[in-house]
């Protein structure tokens, strides 16, 4: 929930019967990606490398314990711009478009 450099997010667990319920609702609006973890230093780098019509999009998160983690955070250069809190790289938008 939220949106740029802080926001919540949950993960559920979904049963077959409700993954297949479900499933369906999304035709159109599905990512493809792949997702690799990297540690480094004393953190998870999540890169997405984004397939399908997002082909050459490629995307890395740090997810931080708090907000003072996340400011003192200097990213390596080999991260590239800055996208946090631009909607055009949301999943949403990109599963959208």
């Amino acid at each position: 929930m939220g949106r740029g450099s802080h926001r919540e997010e949950r993960e559920i667990r979904l049963s077959p019967k409700q993954f297949d319920a479900l499933w369906p609702g999304t035709a159109g609006r599905r990512l493809r990606k792949v997702r690799c973890e990297i540690p480094w230093k004393n953190l998870v780098v999540e890169i997405d490398i984004y397939q399908g019509r997002h082909a050459g999009l490629v995307v890395a998160e740090v997810e931080f314990a708090d907000r003072v983690s996340c400011r003192r955070f200097k990213p390596p250069s080999w991260f590239g711009r800055e996208v946090t809190g631009e909607k055009r790289y949301s999943n949403v938008r990109l599963a959208n478009e």
